[in-house]
């Protein structure tokens, strides 16, 4: 079988809703992130075979292919590169790495792009759903489906706070994480360390003309005190919107090559791509799933959890993060290392690849060889990809 590298994989910084980024069409943000990843990689624009584009919330200005859209709307790729826009909810642009390494390594094809895209703002979440549930044109929730799950209405917050109950986990425990992820973020905002990994976006301000180049989410001020003082979300639970992730605007994308490409081309890989895993378990508590695909990645892998020496775990809600290091042990200081979805925010179908940028270039400023990515999402899936630091 043939080996998946990734050459490299950038990202844009976060905008809040309504905020920074919110006057950027999703189209051309995701086309920003494609055009940054063939100019910084120098491969041939001619020579990308397709572009896997994540994005979950497929209405509006996401609609008619934004995948196939973004490549139309590119500055450097030719109307000739196809594309296709694929949805497995949060896992949406992990899922475009995995499709991409394994279009890699069954060897019918040799250079692809993984990328996501969500305008959060411009498209808002449900809203493929809502709009046509309010127009009468049906609702998801077949009669077969509701035979099987009777009386049960999806909700990633009720799945949330049954992980807290499950888990044994406390208010104070997902407050705690929730400012470590601000924390987290600050120093390495500080630090310079998402530098080489943003794709700075040219915006319009009340003060004129700008470039956006930093994360907007993060609280610099933040507090376990301030943190700890945000309304709950359900009066019975434990979850505020301070220990959950930040709806966030943003595109990425990462440059998925065959070892003959890397030749062909004069490239350098980062990492190769060493396991690919998917997983799905219970509907209901639908978050939890990352804990067991986890399992299943190492053995596959042939790894331990101490071999893994970086982590990315999708601060979707703090409960999941929290339950995965319960669940496998993993060491704390290892994880989200650059603060995570709760400070740097969630943007939907552009997490995977936001997510894998990151890992890639904490793992290259440490020095570190392997590292662990995994997304938890809606119908109870979960993602996992491991990579090996070339």
């Amino acid at each position: 079988m043939a080996t998946a590298y990734i050459v490299d994989a950038f990202r844009t910084a976060g905008g809040r809703r309504g905020g920074r980024l919110a006057g950027v069409h999703p189209v051309d943000l995701a086309a920003a992130s494609l055009d940054a990843l063939v100019s910084r990689t120098g491969v041939d624009p001619n020579a990308v075979e397709d572009v896997i584009m994540g994005c979950v919330i497929q209405a509006g200005e996401q609609a008619m292919q934004v995948g196939r859209n973004a490549v139309l709307a590119s500055k450097l790729l030719p109307q000739s590169t196809p594309a296709v826009t694929i949805d497995r909810q949060c896992g949406s642009s992990q899922q475009a790495i995995q499709f991409a390494a394994q279009a890699v390594m069954s060897g019918t094809m040799d250079v692809v792009i993984a990328a996501g895209v969500e305008s959060m703002t411009r498209v808002p979440m449900g809203t493929n759903a809502s709009f046509h549930m309010k127009e009468g044109l049906g609702h998801y929730k077949s009669p077969g489906l509701e035979e099987k799950y009777p009386g049960i209405m999806w909700s990633q917050f009720m799945g949330a706070e049954m992980i807290v109950k499950k888990h044994g986990l406390t208010k104070d425990d997902l407050d705690r994480f929730a400012l470590k992820s601000h924390k987290n973020a600050i120093a390495a905002t500080e630090a310079g360390a998402f530098r080489d990994e943003i794709v700075p976006i040219a915006i319009e301000t009340p003060d004129g003309p700008d470039m956006h180049t930093v994360d907007e989410g993060i609280r610099f001020d933040a507090t376990l005190e301030s943190i700890a003082g945000v309304k709950l979300l359900n009066p019975e639970g434990t979850l505020t919107a301070a220990s959950s992730s930040q709806i966030c605007d943003g595109s990425s994308a990462a440059l998925v090559v065959s070892e003959d490409a890397l030749k062909r081309y004069g490239l350098t890989p980062m990492a190769r791509i060493h396991t690919v895993t998917v997983t799905a378990g219970d509907p209901v508590i639908m978050l939890e799933e990352p804990l067991f695909a986890t399992d299943k990645a190492l053995q596959r892998a042939g790894l331990k959890m101490a071999d893994i020496d970086l982590y990315e775990v999708n601060e979707a809600f703090a409960s999941v993060p929290l339950a995965w290091l319960r669940h496998t042990g993993a060491d704390p200081e290892k994880l989200n290392v650059n603060g995570g979805a709760i400070a740097l925010g969630h943007p939907l179908g552009a997490s995977g690849t936001k997510l894998m940028s990151t890992l890639l270039h904490a793992l290259k400023a440490r020095g570190r060889k392997y590292g662990l990515q995994t997304m938890c999402e809606g119908g109870g899936v979960a993602n996992v990809t491991i990579v090996e630091m070339c």
